[in-house]
């Protein structure tokens, strides 16, 4: 009964603090004070909560044994994190936006193309990624090519369609104003109308952050080498050693969020013109 009174007692305070903080001025300080605020709570009352009710550590293990486990465990997490995200993630999501960015350029070049690509694009889209998934595998091995070649069907469309609709965001006027400068496709696409697409670039760039490591993880259920995310996920389960599984879940995490964080700080300072960006 303690632990759960000290779980409601540190729900209270951080709902408190948190309260206090929304009502000040929006600075640097109170955004991340207030997150950092929001989390902490959450993991003092998962702690509480696990030992206040004894719950067994296969159904949901503590956070400090979750955090026991990470520690003793890093050779392996580094092992799949370098597995699972350098090598499958990172370059699936650059192949995929890469090409994706590409075929945007030669669509709004050619019109025909956005009839006879995008209709393709949308329906691959549609695909469920539990179903392409083996067939990749059995196409490009069980290594981390295949890992990428998920990545890269996942990541692809939404960066093809944000890419499109950026370079077509320009209006009449823009478009004329650089004619009447003799200024032939290449020079407009460069000068006007690629700046105008950033801030569309960027959000496919967002989007495919979070899709690129879902994607490499889940591939690596269908079939990987002895290292991968993925792949201690499934074979820790068949084990019962969740608070491994947690470990690797908090690697995921904190991956996904660094890896959306540089990209949004990029987005920042390659767009600080952009009004989304003024505060």
């Amino acid at each position: 009964m303690g632990w759960l009174v000290f779980g409601f007692i540190a729900w209270l305070v951080g709902w408190k603090l948190n309260s206090r903080l929304s009502h000040r001025p929006r600075t640097q300080f109170t955004r991340l004070a207030v997150p950092v605020i929001f989390g902490l709570t959450i993991i003092v009352v998962w702690e509480c909560i696990v030992w206040g009710l004894k719950i067994s550590p296969v159904l949901l293990p503590a956070p400090t044994q979750i955090a026991q486990t990470f520690a003793a465990s890093t050779a392996i997490l580094w092992e799949d994190f370098v597995q699972t995200v350098l090598k499958g993630a990172l370059s699936g999501y650059i192949l995929g936006c890469g090409s994706a960015f590409l075929i945007a350029i030669a669509i709004d070049r050619f019109p025909f193309l956005q009839r006879g690509l995008l209709p393709v694009g949308n329906f691959v889209a549609a695909l469920p990624i539990i179903g392409m998934a083996p067939i990749l595998v059995m196409w490009f091995g069980f290594d981390w090519q295949s890992k990428a070649a998920v990545v890269v069907v996942m990541v692809f469309f939404p960066m093809l369609v944000n890419t499109v609709q950026g370079l077509q965001d320009t209006d009449a006027m823009q478009r004329d104003l650089m004619r009447t400068y003799a200024a032939g496709y290449w020079k407009t696409l460069l000068k006007l109308r690629l700046p105008a697409a950033m801030p569309f670039i960027f959000n496919g760039l967002k989007i495919a952050t979070t899709l690129a490591l879902i994607g490499a993880i889940v591939a690596e259920f269908f079939g990987s080498p002895v290292r991968g995310m993925g792949f201690r996920i499934s074979t820790s389960v068949g084990q019962l050693a969740m608070d491994l599984v947690w470990a690797e879940i908090v690697v995921a995490a904190i991956v996904g969020s660094g890896f959306y964080g540089g990209v949004a700080l990029l987005e920042k300072t390659m767009t600080f013109w952009h009004p989304s960006q003024r505060r």
